[in-house]
């Protein structure tokens, strides 16, 4: 019992967040980031008391975002240009805790960096091919590329592993076990490898070995990072 405990714990513990404000719950899905990016661009706006345009007859005015030239106009790659079409995407991101920043223009390479929940979320992938890539090249059709700007990783040794093996050792202190790293390979080479030693009940679980070594994938950022087993 304690050992499917300890790897539902594992395999969930990133997966869901929680804010509780004012005795309410409120559940943060990483994936909305992608979906809402196709939502239309006009925000009601509970503040706006302007009747200006509704006769006075009480109904909630909107707030628009400063329109962008005509779809049928394409824009020239500049800096500029590429921050007025990720401007029109911003309050999406904003809203789930994240943001986006150009990184570089390398010709027609547009680089970008997911901030704050977006560049942690397992759907910033998609955020960024189908909602961010999509919408650049269809306004700016010079581009050829985006591609998602990665933050420095850390150096790769035991320090850094421990600081990932620490988050985990409580869950398998519950089922009498232990991790400790063996042995680090190929550093700086193609396929660098971190050979971790485990041992208690839950030694045998694979479940908990892939979260391991998802969590290890996940701090470094690292191509070609293997995780192996003594």
């Amino acid at each position: 019992m304690k050992l499917y405990a300890l790897a539902t714990a594992l395999t969930t513990a990133e997966a869901f967040t929680s804010t509780y404000y004012n005795g309410a719950t409120i559940s943060s899905i990483n994936s909305r980031c992608a979906t809402k990016l196709g939502m239309t661009d006009e925000i009601i706006s509970p503040f706006d008391n302007n009747t200006e345009d509704d006769g006075g007859d009480g109904s909630v005015s909107t707030a628009t975002f400063t329109p962008l030239p005509s779809e049928d106009e394409p824009l020239d790659l500049t800096w500029e240009n590429v921050d007025l079409v990720l401007e029109e995407m911003r309050p999406y991101l904003i809203q789930d805790g994240g943001n986006v920043a150009i990184s570089e223009i390398d010709g027609p390479i547009v680089r970008l960096e997911l901030q704050g929940a977006c560049g942690t979320c397992p759907s910033s992938t998609q955020t960024m091919k189908m909602g961010l890539e999509r919408k650049l090249l269809e306004r700016i059709p010079e581009i050829q590329e985006v591609i998602q700007a990665m933050p420095e990783s850390p150096d790769l040794n035991n320090e850094q592993i421990n600081i990932v093996l620490d988050s985990v050792r409580p869950f398998l202190q519950v089922a009498g076990g232990t991790i400790d790293v063996d042995s680090i390979t190929g550093e700086g080479g193609v396929q660098p490898t971190i050979t971790l030693k485990m041992e208690g009940s839950a030694a045998s679980l694979n479940s908990v070995k892939l979260e391991i070594a998802q969590r290890l994938q996940r701090h470094f950022m690292i191509s070609g990072l293997r995780v192996e087993w003594a």
